[in-house]
């Protein structure tokens, strides 16, 4: 698509204070050059955002990769009594923490895979020795998938687990495992994982208890555009029932070292999904160009197609980079606010809830 066709210029001339009908979001993804979304979309983020692009010091702590699911664009996981499962104990992880303690981190980033043998005791003790060797970041913790998990092991709520979480010092839930909420697609991806709809209740029963959560979309993979648009939507209406999300993280399928064998998006369509779900969500806040995934270049691209943050330093990613993502495992602060300066924006240091870091 070169030109914007009629239907969907009248659609963006009259976009600015209305929010977009589904059908809508499909006749500009079909209809719509990427010049004319993009322009749409930064428009909508000057209004929210206006030049600032924020970014977040980071630490990422990757507990176990041993995982019951068997997820075919995932690269991380590795079956129960794989040679290459590794778990690291509580105080492997406090020493991780601690070898950091000379970086001014905001943000703990933990997740991993659902490893039956750990005991729920041992996420509890996770959080905790986290919250005593950093506790000025925030912890941003365990995937829906995990909540799930925990919940049907213990024979306990979802609540109950979230709630005893949040008293070890968790702060929020990041948005992994949605991947794409059709049913018939997930058959496909990952049967084993719990389903779309049993994702947005644990995130609808965390936004209950007064926890913000993130949200992602995997795409680029055997989805369709209507698919994509159908996951905005279910987001778009559980934010309109809580206000929970605070930002939504467009993830880009890496095609490297995993089963599912699809070819991964290109650049062209990198942004045109995150103009077209700058545009949808209206309700959510922030949306995210996850740089170890899109690659800088894209990322920088990404913030004059809606995107507001950056991400973070991400010391050290490995879920991304395991699947062939050939970004740096991590960058400095200077880097990152070199990389949004050098795109036409103004970097702001963020916390773990997008709050600027006074005197950053």
């Amino acid at each position: 698509m070169h030109e914007t066709t009629a239907a969907a210029r009248r659609i963006l001339d009259d976009l600015p204070g209305r929010r977009l009908s589904r059908d809508e979001a499909m006749t500009l993804a079909d209809q719509a050059s990427l010049h004319d979304l993009c322009a749409a979309a930064m428009a909508d983020r000057l209004r929210r955002h206006g030049r600032a692009a924020y970014y977040v010091f980071n630490q990422h702590i990757n507990f176990t990769n041993e995982c019951v699911n068997a997820c075919r664009f995932c690269a991380f996981g590795k079956r129960p009594g794989s040679p290459d499962a590794v778990t690291h104990t509580v105080a492997e992880i406090r020493a991780m923490v601690r070898a950091k303690r000379d970086q001014t981190v905001r943000e703990t980033h933990i997740v991993g895979g659902l490893n039956p043998k750990l005991p729920f005791s041992y996420y509890v003790e996770l959080l905790q020795a986290v919250s005593e060797e950093r506790p000025e970041a925030g912890i941003k913790a365990f995937t829906a998938v995990e909540v799930a998990h925990l919940a049907d092991v213990e024979g306990r709520s979802e609540a109950d687990i979230l709630t005893a979480l949040m008293q070890a010092g968790l702060l929020m839930l990041p948005g992994g495992g949605a991947e794409v909420f059709s049913p018939a697609l997930r058959a496909k991806l990952c049967p084993e994982k719990i389903s779309g709809e049993r994702w947005l209740s644990v995130h609808e029963t965390a936004h209950g208890l007064g926890m913000n959560t993130n949200a992602t979309m995997l795409f680029g993979h055997i989805e369709a555009v209507a698919d994509r648009i159908d996951h905005l939507d279910a987001l778009r209406q559980l934010q309109d029932k809580t206000g929970g999300f605070l930002c939504f993280i467009p993830l880009p399928y890496q095609p490297g070292n995993n089963a599912l064998s699809a070819r991964g998006p290109g650049g062209v369509d990198y942004l045109r999904t995150m103009a077209i779900s700058r545009l949808y969500l209206d309700n959510i806040p922030h949306l995210k160009a996850y740089w170890v995934m899109a690659g800088i270049k894209a990322a920088q691209m990404a913030l004059w197609a809606g995107a507001d943050d950056f991400d973070g330093t991400l010391i050290e990613e490995r879920v991304g980079h395991a699947a062939g993502a050939d970004t740096p495992k991590g960058l400095t602060a200077a880097q990152l606010r070199q990389a949004i300066v050098m795109a036409g924006f103004t970097p702001v240091e963020r916390d773990a809830r997008f709050a600027p870091v006074a005197g950053a």
